[in-house]
């Protein structure tokens, strides 16, 4: 609600009436599940895609991440709003640092990423499904279910949350492609399509770009343990990518500057050279796992 809030409050001081149109999804309602097991293509988006279609909506908006790649004939990516964060926090029940834990800790997150990623770092660490929104995470994790969880920063900052928390290293902990990052969607023939045009950050827009056509190109989605980063500084893009086995074990990366011309190019070389080093192999065995 806090996202729709935002594009609403975006739009009035432009000149644009807007109100927000609470709806519930199949991610929303099977809270109790990981995002992964949820059949079909975007838990937390097909259903808003079909009223927006009927025209029982005028836009929709979305975390960019929950977003796939492939979207229904019809409807358009409108505008990504500035990017806030993209990091990840480590937020623990007594203030700790992930590396101070004591052995057996228990992390929650459903993040196959996140998880595989404290597997990798922090070997000593166990980690555990969490659902819910922040607040319940975060009384789930005062009750003593967990001794940490880990959320995205972006989040918090929506809600105007201020926590005690370790914000992770991007280049170490690289986050998922597209994280903190709100999107509009409409149709394409919509009237409200220049309006929220207008909304669009470009910086934010190259950057997601470049993140969305190398999580496609390993068709990474939810399932798998791939995180993507683009950060533009000047006239270049620093990109790096990467993808995990579901232990954390085993670990492809790629690193490399890229210039803005021509990037969407350059990331499907990137997603190319990610894929020959290792990286399709891992994707596939990790949704082969998951999915049997």
């Amino acid at each position: 609600m806090a996202q729709a809030n935002r594009v609403c409050s975006l739009l009035s001081e432009n000149g644009v009436n807007a109100e927000p149109v609470v709806v519930k999804t199949s991610g929303d309602v099977q809270s109790d599940r990981p995002l992964y097991a949820l059949k079909g293509y975007g838990a937390f988006v097909r259903e808003i895609d079909e009223l927006l279609l009927r025209g029982e909506i005028d836009a929709a908006v979305h975390s960019l991440k929950d977003v796939p790649t492939e979207r229904p004939e019809g409807l358009t990516l409108a505008a990504t709003l500035k990017r806030e964060s993209a990091l990840d926090l480590a937020v623990t029940r007594d203030g700790r640092l992930l590396k101070d834990l004591p052995g057996g800790a228990v992390i929650g997150t459903s993040s196959t990423r996140r998880r595989a990623l404290i597997r990798r770092y922090y070997p000593g660490l166990r980690t555990k499904d969490v659902r819910g929104n922040v607040d319940t995470r975060l009384r789930k994790m005062e009750a003593g279910e967990y001794d940490g969880i880990l959320l995205a920063e972006a989040g918090l900052i929506r809600l105007g949350i201020v926590l005690q928390a370790e914000r992770l290293d991007p280049y170490q902990f690289v986050p998922a492609g597209n994280q903190g990052v709100i999107a509009v969607v409409t149709r394409e023939d919509s009237p409200a399509l220049g309006p929220l045009r207008q909304l669009n950050d470009h910086t934010t827009w190259l950057e997601t770009r470049v993140e969305r056509i190398i999580t496609s190109a390993l068709d990474g989605g939810c399932v798998v343990p791939m995180g993507a980063y683009a950060s533009m500084v000047g006239d270049e893009i620093d990109v790096i990518c990467e993808v995990l086995s579901l232990d954390g074990s085993q670990q492809v990366r790629v690193r490399e500057t890229i210039p803005v011309a021509g990037c969407e190019e350059h990331a499907l070389r990137i997603a190319e050279r990610l894929a020959m080093s290792g990286g399709k192999m891992l994707a596939g065995a990790a949704r082969k796992e998951l999915l049997r």
